[in-house]
């Protein structure tokens, strides 16, 4: 039995295959267009980079501009409606450019992707709006030279290097004390003051000699009532220098000699007594010796200064009284010592912190028969940039001497104090 389909099944089905196949043709179309079109700005982009290599290598080249970053812009920024691009589209007058193509394929095919549109970013700001490219007069690229600069008389100025640093401190100090007469555990009122300054000179020619030089100066008195002879006495009394001459062997180490010097300035005396303990020139140490420093730069430079190791060193010691001389090692009647040893000086400073440092000197010499050691440590209380309080310790071990029945060869000194400072 044979059935025929109603006719307007048959209606249907044939134009559903017209509709398929005219959408399989416009797609088609659609493709070919947009791959014609890229096509087209690709050949376009390499006659351009062809024409500007090409005037690389010629001194002159006529090259004529195809497209410019303008107007290829919108195929690389976010998908935009411009108007311009209906509006040429429709146009008598007006053609495309490749670029308007390519936007005008995408408005039509997929307009999903298009997020803004020209009036909105009218809103934000200017607009970037693709562009014809039309024929522009051709651009001559020629070779141009660098004018010859005209020479002007210059007046020459050559600094000759300064190896020299200078620098130092300096303080004075002041200590009072009162006691009332009637004070029930007894005692005595005094005023004291210490000054001190202290002179650097260094020489350091950046290649491997170094000279360093340093002056120090402090003197100190103090008053008493329980002294009637003398009204004013010496309480610190300080006259030393420091040279050192350094070859430099490694980073930190130096070859060195050093000589080292150190008397007083003014006589010193016993309580309630003319007796004369002792006076300038009276002692003079005098230490000359060889051997190796290392510089010290710790603790991010917060602490710095110098160890000197001398294997091999020469003391001279010089009494100018020669009733002073037994009370200095010299023997009765002389006024030299002379021996040789070894010897050992370090000079540290550590700058705790902003306003706190503790500067330390040890001294050391030995002729292995006996021994001098100095510790000398000033810790500086810095409240501004011209007071500080100082707290100054100084133990002092010497051999040569008598011995004492109560400290042995061991001496100390301390005191506090309070006053100016400053630095340069």
């Amino acid at each position: 039995m044979t059935h025929t389909l109603p006719r307007h099944i048959l209606l249907t089905l044939a134009l559903s295959l017209l509709t398929v196949a005219t959408y399989a043709q416009h797609r088609t179309r659609t493709i070919t267009q947009s791959a014609s079109a890229s096509a087209k700005v690709s050949r376009q982009f390499s006659d351009s980079l062809r024409h500007y290599a090409d005037s690389i290598y010629a001194d002159s080249v006529r090259v004529r501009p195809r497209l410019t970053a303008t107007d290829v812009a919108p195929l690389f920024l976010p998908p935009t409606f411009y108007k311009d691009v209906p509006h040429k589209a429709f146009s008598l007058t007006d053609s495309l450019t490749t670029v308007d193509e390519l936007m005008l394929l995408l408005y039509l095919n997929r307009p999903d992707l298009v997020s803004a549109t020209q009036k909105q970013l009218e809103k934000a700001g200017p607009v970037l709006a693709p562009t014809t490219v039309t024929d522009k007069p051709a651009v001559e690229v020629a070779e141009t030279k660098p004018a010859e600069a005209m020479p002007n008389d210059v007046d020459l100025i050559v600094l000759k290097p300064n190896f020299w640093s200078f620098g130092g401190d300096h303080y004075l100090q002041f200590f009072q004390n009162y006691v009332s007469s009637n004070w029930y555990k007894g005692g005595q009122s005094n005023y004291s003051m210490v000054a001190s300054l202290t002179l650097n000179a260094n020489y350091n020619n950046k290649q491997k000699v170094r000279w360093d030089n340093k002056l120090e100066m402090k003197l100190g008195f103090q008053t008493t009532r329980g002294d009637t002879l003398h009204s004013l006495k010496t309480s610190e009394d300080l006259l030393r220098y420091t040279g050192k001459l350094g070859l430099q062997a490694t980073k930190s180490w130096y070859y060195t000699f050093q000589l080292l010097a150190s008397t007083q300035f003014a006589r010193n005396f016993g309580t309630n007594s003319n007796y004369v303990y002792s006076d300038f020139l009276s002692p003079l140490n005098v230490n000359v010796s060889i051997g190796m420093d290392y510089n010290i730069n710790w603790l991010k430079g917060r602490m710095r200064g110098s160890v000197h190791l001398a294997p091999l060193a020469y003391n001279f010691k010089y009494v100018g009284r020669k009733a002073l001389a037994t009370r200095y090692g010299v023997d009765a009647g002389h006024h030299t010592l002379n021996d040789f040893g070894s010897q050992i000086t370090v000079d540290v400073t550590w700058r705790m912190c902003d306003n706190i440092s503790w500067r330390s000197r040890i001294y050391g010499y030995t002729t292995y028969e006996r021994v001098e050691m100095e510790f000398e440590n000033t810790f500086s209380f810095q409240f501004n940039r011209y007071i500080s309080a100082k707290f100054f310790v100084y133990p002092r071990f010497d051999d040569s001497r008598k011995r004492d029945d109560h400290h042995g060869y061991w001496m100390f000194k301390e005191y506090t104090s309070l006053g100016f400072s400053y630095s340069f």
